[in-house]
């Protein structure tokens, strides 16, 4: 019997928003995670608000239904990848 998989590891790899590019959340670099979001929600024609906002809210998401099974250093990557982000959009950093 195959184990299910929880919603939000669906959501992720399924969103009705954005077409995410294969373990995007994996990566080590936050430049790399920003620019891989910011392609996928330029390209979607899915996404119900700006590309930023539908990024930003992707990222969001993965790190909250992480929770605390989610080690420092990658929350850390990812929190930071939420900077390059809006660098990514040209908006400032928050601090």
């Amino acid at each position: 019997m195959a184990k299910k998989e929880k919603w939000s590891a669906e959501v992720t790899e399924h969103s009705d928003a954005l077409d995410l590019e294969d373990h995007v959340f994996e990566k080590d670099d936050p430049k790399e995670i920003a620019a891989s979001l910011k392609r996928s929600a330029e390209k979607s024609t899915r996404r119900k608000a700006e590309p930023l906002r539908s990024a930003m809210s992707m990222l969001t998401f993965y790190i909250n239904r992480a929770g605390e099974n989610l080690p420092a250093h990658r929350r850390k990557v990812l929190e930071d990848a939420k900077d390059e982000l809006r660098q990514a959009f040209g908006k400032p950093a928050e601090d």
